[in-house]
């Protein structure tokens, strides 16, 4: 079997169909997880799919993997990552996948594995790639059936929202998952609404499925003008990560939105504890502490993000590129479509448009520099070992983060795809550009052939 290792990621696995997401590693991957599922007592798993041209091919070889080894297959279909979050505590099964290739571009694909409703650690990715290297499998014959979770997926999150006021609304699901569910749950939440891209179509006609990108919501922020909508939220290929623009067109990061959120949570349970990553804006824990919470900084990740929550009893999660993970009256995992049903509450409990008051520094958004998978974990290391920074306090849990005084900068190496992460924030466009310099000097001393950015 020829593997290309660099598929085993930090919080998934994830590859270029075809190429790297070949029938025979996809069917052993199959052999891995049924034969892993049975030894934690686990006779049926949960396998979901996502609307790419690759994932019913994906679905073929890893199913028939599975039953091979005498687990059982519950086959749930067409859902985004959250439907299939929901199945494992709605179904007789906690565990299971679903096939995504998440924000990635179209021939990309993937494997979100969750045992017992958690996430797998990269520990236990690296288990499962040890059996399939070592062809530890049991040996079985195992049945599929089919399950329906939309009726019970979308009754979940009307039960938990409650909306003072109809709004009008508009969502871009980029033709990825969210179009399966997203206009009906909105709909049945009392909202108008005018969807963008809702036509399942793994070639992603439209736009990149990306809504951290501004260039990816320009048709969304085009929508909300034209239709004078309260907001509009946008999904990535598999809706587990949000996007917002205000009514005045402007795109909300998530770490503006995460203010928002840690002001509804904190009000209803005082002294919450609010996790984020290390690409979020100072802005967002000077408001947790002001708020009377607790801000605790985590790794970039949306299994490092779980598991920070699950430790320290967080009531509410989320990062930069977009997930957030709601553990006050929801379970836990990172839910695009409930996030912005949670957002949507803000709103239309409000009489002004609430974006105008969430505080903002001068920012970067994210930004990517290429890099080989298998070099840009080194040059982090080479980046952290040759530079100096004075003055300033380092937070190394993921990557570096360095916090001058007016401002800060990020570099970081990506868990899902072959680049280099950068992130800045400062009190003025001058001391922005100051500690983009420093990063840019520094990185070319390690990697010569980075461009300025």
């Amino acid at each position: 079997m020829e593997l290309n290792e660099h598929i085993f990621r930090a919080n998934d696995i994830r590859g270029v169909s075809y190429r790297d997401l070949t029938e025979e590693v996809i069917y052993k991957l199959g052999k891995a997880l049924g034969s892993e599922a049975q030894d934690r007592g686990i006779n049926e798993f949960i396998i979901g799919r996502d609307g790419r041209l690759s994932s019913p091919d994906m679905f073929e070889w890893l199913s028939s993997g599975v039953i091979s080894t005498g687990c059982g297959v519950i086959d749930i279909g067409i859902v985004t990552s959250p439907m299939f979050y929901h199945s494992t505590f709605w179904l007789n099964s906690s565990s299971g996948v679903v096939i995504t290739g998440s924000h990635n571009p179209g021939e990309y694909n993937g494997f979100k594995i969750v045992f017992n409703n958690q996430s797998t650690s990269s520990d236990e990715i690296l288990l499962l790639k040890k059996r399939m290297l070592n062809n530890d499998f049991k040996d079985g014959s195992g049945m599929i059936r089919g399950e329906a979770i939309e009726e019970s997926y979308i009754n979940k999150i009307v039960e938990n929202i409650n909306l003072e006021k109809k709004l009008n609304i508009s969502i871009d699901c980029g033709n990825g998952a969210a179009g399966v569910v997203a206009k009906k749950v909105y709909e049945k939440l009392g909202c108008n609404v005018v969807e963008l891209f809702g036509e399942l179509d793994g070639s992603f006609p439209n736009h990149h499925p990306d809504p951290s990108r501004i260039e990816n919501m320009q048709d969304l922020i085009d929508s909300v003008k034209n239709n004078d909508s309260s907001i509009g939220l946008a999904f990535d290929g598999d809706a587990d990560r949000l996007g917002v623009i205000s009514p005045d067109g402007e795109m909300i990061y998530p770490d503006r939105q995460m203010i928002l959120f840690a002001r509804q949570v904190i009000q209803s349970k005082p002294n919450a504890k609010v996790v984020f990553d290390v690409k979020c804006s100072k802005l967002l824990s000077d408001e947790i502490l002001k708020l009377g919470g607790e801000p605790l900084i985590c790794k970039t990740g949306h299994t490092f993000i779980k598991q920070k929550i699950r430790q320290t009893g967080a009531q509410i999660g989320g990062e930069m590129s977009g997930h957030i993970f709601f553990n006050d009256r929801w379970p836990g995992y990172d839910d695009g479509i409930y996030a912005g049903a949670r957002m949507l509450e803000i709103v239309a409990a409000s009489e002004n448009n609430i974006f105008i008051n969430i505080p903002n520094m001068v920012s970067t958004p994210e930004i990517n520099i290429p890099a080989d998978d298998d070099k840009k974990f080194k040059i982090v290391d080479e980046f952290i070992e040759n530079s100096k920074f004075t003055e300033a306090n380092i937070v190394d849990i993921d990557g570096i983060r360095v916090e001058f005084k007016k401002g800060w900068g990020l570099l970081r190496a990506s868990n899902t795809s072959p680049v280099l992460v950068l992130r800045f924030e400062a009190e003025t466009k001058e001391a922005l550009d100051n500690i983009k310099n420093i990063f840019y000097q520094n990185l070319k001393k390690v990697y010569p052939e980075v461009r300025n950015f």
